[in-house]
């Protein structure tokens, strides 16, 4: 059985994966391919490796990036009781 923990962070990186998919499928396709091929994962398993999604996202979206992540936590503001991790995550991000 899934922890709600486990749900609510499943549901986080699901919200990163649609905002990721609003900014297009061509950026969106080259962070899936970087990430599988330099840290052999995907975006869901970037929550506990947070760092590969950041250094994907920087090289793919280049002067973009902190439009890219306004645009994420406007996604993730949908989420409830997970104010921690998401300031947690965007602290982690714009570091």
């Amino acid at each position: 059985m899934v922890s709600v923990d486990e749900d609510n962070r499943i549901a986080f990186m699901t919200c990163i994966e649609v905002a990721l998919m609003k900014q297009g499928n061509t950026s969106y396709n080259l962070v899936l391919a970087k990430l599988n091929a330099r840290y052999g994962c995907g975006i869901h398993e970037c929550v506990d490796h947070q760092e590969y999604l950041k250094t994907v996202m920087k090289e793919v979206y280049e002067g973009n990036y902190n439009d890219v992540l306004d645009a994420i936590s406007l996604e993730t503001d949908k989420l409830e009781n997970m104010d921690e991790f998401k300031a947690n995550f965007f602290k982690f991000m714009m570091s």
